[in-house]
């Protein structure tokens, strides 16, 4: 996987009152409580809407300064750090009834000095994981660097910010959904025909067809087809912003290659074609670029 950013492609053809005690008649009693106890708030109600979710940002630099902020902060809670090599993904613990959110970035501390003048490590270093559990309670809009990517709920989400320059940093906002309509909150994955698959087992998959500028929602659903877990990255060029600029899907093997879609010369799996099988590797997500 690149450590920088490629040049642009060519562009391409794209959330009671009480009743009156005694004789007084009922209607009048009606009358006094404003005849619409049912539209008057609880206690209950009032706590429960002062506690809903509204949103949280993660800002991470390629060198794990993470910051926590909004207005919900309060639901965020820690839940590790972890050392990943190879691209592969550390299998964090998720309650049933959190999102969890996974960050990659270089480790910060030994780099500060010494990588002054490099814009990024060899990606032969570990990376690292910082994951953190979200209480959204129900469905969260994930953006990433102002660009709507999917829905989310009782899921995870992967940011990769190891490919931003020295200077980048990534931004990850989950909002409440604050009345939006049906049509716009993704039903969630069906992924029963995935809960057999052992994650520690290396199969085959049909490379999806993927093209320069498509929805990022369009590209999820072919993914999550063939039971792929996808992290994202955002960068600066190509065509319009908040769409995919290309994926990469980890093909097995030592040399950790990737099949690049759409396919470009030199990728380091040439020739990978939509449609093509491949043997791929599910400890290492699927990586989806977006234009920032």
């Amino acid at each position: 996987m690149r450590s920088h950013p490629r040049p642009p492609r060519p562009q391409r053809p794209h959330r009671p009152a009480a009743l009156l005690a005694g004789t007084v008649p009922l209607t009048l009693a009606l009358l006094a409580t404003g005849c619409d106890t049912a539209s008057a708030p609880t206690t209950a109600d009032a706590g429960a809407a002062r506690d809903a979710f509204s949103s949280v940002r993660f800002s991470v630099s390629p060198r794990g300064d993470i910051q926590v902020s909004g207005a919900s902060r309060t639901a965020v809670t820690p839940a590790g750090d972890r050392a990943v090599t190879a691209g592969r993904a550390y299998p964090f613990d998720r309650p049933s009834d959190q999102l969890l959110v996974v960050l990659r970035h270089w480790p910060e501390p030994e780099r500060a000095a010494r990588d002054a003048v490099r814009l990024l490590p060899p990606p032969e270093d570990a990376a690292i994981e910082s994951a953190y559990l979200v209480d959204t309670g129900d469905w969260a809009l994930a953006e990433l660097d102002g660009n709507p990517v999917q829905w989310l709920r009782r899921d995870t989400i992967r940011v990769d910010a190891t490919k931003a320059g020295a200077a980048e940093r990534t931004h990850l906002t989950l909002s409440g959904p604050r009345g939006s309509r049906p049509g716009q909150v993704n039903p969630p994955p069906d992924d029963h025909a995935c809960a057999g698959l052992d994650p520690a087992v290396n199969r085959y998959v049909d490379l999806p067809e993927v093209a320069t500028g498509a929805a990022v929602r369009d590209v999820l659903a072919r993914l999550r087809e063939r039971c792929l877990d996808v992290q994202y990255v955002s960068m600066p060029g190509g065509v319009s912003r908040g769409t995919v600029w290309w994926i990469e899907i980890p093909v097995a093997g030592r040399t950790a290659p990737v099949a690049e879609l759409p396919p470009t010369e030199g990728a380091p799996a040439d020739g990978r074609r939509p449609g093509d099988r491949i043997l791929t590797d599910p400890s290492r997500p699927t990586t989806v670029v977006l234009i920032r």
